[in-house]
């Protein structure tokens, strides 16, 4: 069945380091646009990064996580990933995946896509 699976949150310290990961079962993720979400408490969803379909083109990267965060895939995996470095407090929350298979809008409007997976928590304190 189509399912898209995020691993790899937990605790950690302010200037640590995580790696998550989004794994699909029932479709070959390369062919899918993968974006990246994130919610605070308190706060609505926001976009963290996108990748697109089929290439390691254009990636796209909030302002607050650029420099910070790297999104790469592993399709022998049907995973992709998403480093993230020198986190901050501001940077904890639930973290989604979520796959498109066809986008014609910003990758920031979240109706574009077709699958979500249920959330895995980051946690950034001493």
């Amino acid at each position: 069945q189509v399912q898209l699976v995020e691993s790899g949150g937990g605790l950690v310290q302010p200037g640590g380091s995580l790696r998550l990961a989004c794994t699909a079962s029932g479709f070959i993720l390369r062919d899918y646009g993968i974006g990246w979400f994130r919610q605070a408490p308190g706060k609505g969803r926001e976009g963290v990064a996108y990748t697109p379909p089929r290439t390691d083109g254009h990636i796209d990267y909030a302002e607050s996580v650029k420099g910070r965060f790297t999104v790469s895939r592993d399709n022998a995996k049907n995973t992709v990933l998403l480093q993230m470095d020198s986190l901050k407090p501001g940077d904890a929350g639930i973290y989604y995946c979520a796959a498109v298979e066809s986008r014609w809008g910003p990758w920031t409007a979240q109706n574009w896509y077709n699958y979500w997976g249920q959330g895995t928590q980051v946690t950034v304190s001493s």
